[in-house]
């Protein structure tokens, strides 16, 4: 699953560590969901849209294939 959550940071001017804060996870966990190797949950994936203020496929779509 690709996301575009790195994107979306850079428009707030925010840091992994600032979205980490935001969403009460790790900027570990931030890290990992970025570079597509930990597949959030689908609260998580709702509490980074709704903060984003995207809906959720906008922010996390699947590869061709998946």
């Amino acid at each position: 699953m690709k996301n575009s959550i790195k994107i979306e940071r850079a428009r707030y001017d925010m840091t992994q560590s600032d979205l980490a804060d935001k969403i009460g996870v790790s900027r570990q966990s931030i890290n990992a969901i970025e570079k597509g190797k930990y597949v959030p949950s689908a609260l998580l994936a709702i509490k980074i849209a709704k903060l984003f203020k995207l809906p959720v496929e906008d922010l996390f779509f699947l590869e061709e294939g998946e």
